[in-house]
C-alpha cells in the first residue's frame, strides 16, 4: 500500500523554502502532524511526505491513499488537491484544525475526515481504506493518551529544506480559553502532557544541539515544566517553545528554563490594552508588567518573540504607532504581528460573523482584514498590520536589537538565531513588498476616505 501525505501551500509559499535569499527555508520546522501520521502508519505501508513549500505535487503519483492536513487559509488548495486525486479514484483523507473545526465542511471536499487527533483512529483510517470502505467522519471518543507515542520518523524529511527537523512535543493544548483561539476549540480548552521521561527520552536521540519543543504552552503547567527542566539540564540542548510571560512571575523558574537550554521564548502579548483582553476573555497578562518581565527573560539569555494582534474591538487608527512604540521600549527581538480573525468553530466567529466581509478562507492567514472593525476602517486595519511589520523590521531596528543581544549572556552563543529570524522576516517584508502606511496619519490628513480593502500586501504564514 502506498501512502501520499501531503502539506499543502498556496499562492507565494508554494516552493519558497527553496529559495536561500534571506533564508527561505527559516520558519519550516518538522511538520510534526504529518510525522505524528506517519508514526501511526503500519510497517508494511509505503509513506511518501510532500510539502509544498519545498515540493512539487506529484499529480500522476500512483497512491492508494491520499493524507492531507490544513489550516482554514489552505483549505482551499487542499480541496483541489484532494479533488485531483478523487477524481482519479483515489481515496482522500482531510485532517488537521480546519477539517477538525468545519468536519462538515471539509467532507463535501474529501473520501473521509479526520476530526481531532489522529493517531487513535489512523489505524483504522490504514484498515479501512484497505478494505474498500472509508467512513466519511472519523473522531476520537475521547483524547489520546500521550503515554507511549510512537518515534516520530523523521527520516522522511530531507533535513537540509528545514531550520529543524527536530521538534518535540511534550504537551498539547492550553488550559486558557480565549475566544478567538483555534488551539483552544480544537483541544476543548485542555492541557494534557506527555510522561516526562519519554520527553527525555525522544530529546537524548537526537543529535543536534537545536531542538524546537512545539507546545502551545510549555509552562502551562508548573510543576510538569520544573520537572520537564530539570531532567533536560544534562541534555546540553538549545531550545525554543511557546509560554505566556507569565513564567516570569517567578524568577527562580526563569532561571531553571535557562539551564535547562532556553534560548527563546514566543509569547502571545496580543495587545496592550487591557480592555481588549478582557474583550476576548483572556486575562493571563498584565500589561503593566510586560517590561519587568521580558527584562528578566532577557537577563537569563531567552529571547522573547512577540505575537501582536490588530483589530481588537477597542483597537483605533492611533493603535499601530503606540504598539511600535511600546514594542521599542519593551525591547521584544522578534514580532508576528497578525490581524484579528474569527476562524471557523471557534467561539468568535459565531459572535462576529455578522460583521465579518470575506469569507474566502485563503485569506485568513491572520494578515488579511476580513471583517469590519468598529473603530477604523478595514483599509486602515490592514495597512497598519503592514506598516508595523515593515517598521519593525527595519535594518536599523535590526542591527539594534542584535547588538543588544550580543551583551546579554549566552548572546554571542545565540546570536546566529537571532539573526536567522530577524533576517527571514525582513526577506519576506523585502520580498513581497510589505509596507503599509500609519492610519492615524493618515487620518489627520484626509478623513473620509473610503472602507474599501486595498489589495493585500501581507505576508501569509501556514502552520508548520
Amino acid at each position: 500500500m502506498k501512502l501520499l501525505l501531503i502539506a499543502p501551500a498556496s499562492g507565494k509559499w508554494q516552493k519558497v523554502a527553496r529559495t536561500g535569499f534571506f533564508n527561505g527555508k527559516t520558519f519550516r520546522f518538522s511538520l510534526l502532524s504529518l510525522l505524528s501520521v506517519a508514526a501511526e502508519t503500519p510497517e508494511d505501508v509505503d509513506v511518501e511526505i510532500i510539502d509544498e513549500q519545498i515540493n512539487d505535487i506529484p499529480w500522476d503519483a500512483e497512491a492508494d491513499l491520499v493524507g492531507i492536513t490544513c489550516m482554514t487559509a489552505l483549505a482551499p488548495r487542499a480541496y483541489t488537491i484532494a479533488a485531483h486525486f478523487m477524481k482519479r479514484n483515489i481515496p482522500v483523507v482531510l485532517g488537521g484544525m480546519h477539517p477538525t473545526l468545519s468536519s462538515q465542511e471539509a467532507a463535501n471536499h474529501a473520501t473521509s475526515v479526520v476530526a481531532g487527533e489522529a493517531e487513535s483512529v489512523w489505524p483504522k483510517v490504514i484498515e479501512d481504506a484497505r478494505n474498500g470502505w472509508l467512513k466519511k467522519i472519523y473522531k476520537n471518543s475521547s483524547p489520546h493518551s500521550l503515554q507511549g507515542l510512537k518515534r516520530i520518523p523523521r527520516h522522511l524529511l530531507d533535513k537540509k529544506n528545514y531550520a529543524t527537523v527536530h521538534a518535540v512535543q511534550a504537551t498539547r493544548g492550553c488550559p486558557h480559553g480565549c475566544e478567538f483561539c483555534a488551539v483552544s476549540a480544537f483541544n476543548n480548552k485542555t492541557h494534557r502532557k506527555r510522561p516526562v521521561d519519554e520527553v527525555v527520552a525522544e530529546i537524548r536521540e537526537i543529535p543536534d544541539r537545536f531542538i524546537m519543543l512545539v507546545d502551545d504552552n510549555i509552562t502551562a503547567d508548573r510543576e510538569y515544566a520544573t520537572d520537564l527542566f530539570y531532567a533536560l539540564i544534562p541534555l546540553k540542548k538549545h531550545w525554543v517553545s511557546q509560554s505566556t510571560l507569565s513564567i516570569a512571575d517567578d524568577p527562580d523558574f526563569v532561571r531553571l528554563a535557562a539551564e535547562a537550554g532556553c534560548i527563546g521564548l514566543f509569547v502571545g502579548l496580543e495587545t496592550f490594552s487591557e480592555k481588549n483582553l478582557t474583550s476576548v476573555n483572556k486575562s493571563c497578562h498584565r500589561v503593566e508588567q510586560y517590561k519587568e518581565a521580558i527584562r528578566l527573560l532577557h537577563s537569563h539569555g531567552i529571547a522573547v518573540e512577540a505575537g501582536i494582534v490588530f483589530g481588537f474591538e477597542g483597537d483605533t487608527p492611533d493603535v499601530f504607532e503606540s504598539t511600535l512604540g511600546i514594542l521599542d521600549d519593551l525591547r521584544v527581538d522578534v514580532i508576528q504581528a497578525s490581524i484579528f480573525t474569527p476562524i471557523p468553530g471557534t467561539p468568535m466567529f459565531k459572535k462576529m460573523k455578522d460583521r465579518i466581509i470575506d469569507f474566502d478562507w485563503s485569506k485568513y492567514d491572520f494578515h488579511n482584514a476580513i471583517f469590519k472593525p468598529k473603530e477604523m476602517f478595514s483599509e486602515d486595519l490592514q495597512a497598519g498590520h503592514d506598516w508595523v511589520t515593515h517598521q519593525f523590521y527595519q535594518p536599523w531596528r535590526i542591527a539594534r536589537r542584535l547588538w543588544r543581544h550580543t551583551r546579554r549572556p549566552r548572546g554571542l552563543a545565540t546570536l546566529k538565531y537571532m539573526a536567522a529570524v530577524n533576517m527571514a522576516y525582513y526577506g519576506r517584508v523585502s520580498r513581497w513588498n510589505i509596507r503599509g502606511w500609519n492610519p492615524a496619519k493618515q487620518k489627520a490628513g484626509n478623513p473620509t476616505r473610503s472602507a474599501v480593502i486595498r489589495p493585500s500586501l501581507s505576508l501569509k504564514t501556514t502552520g508548520s
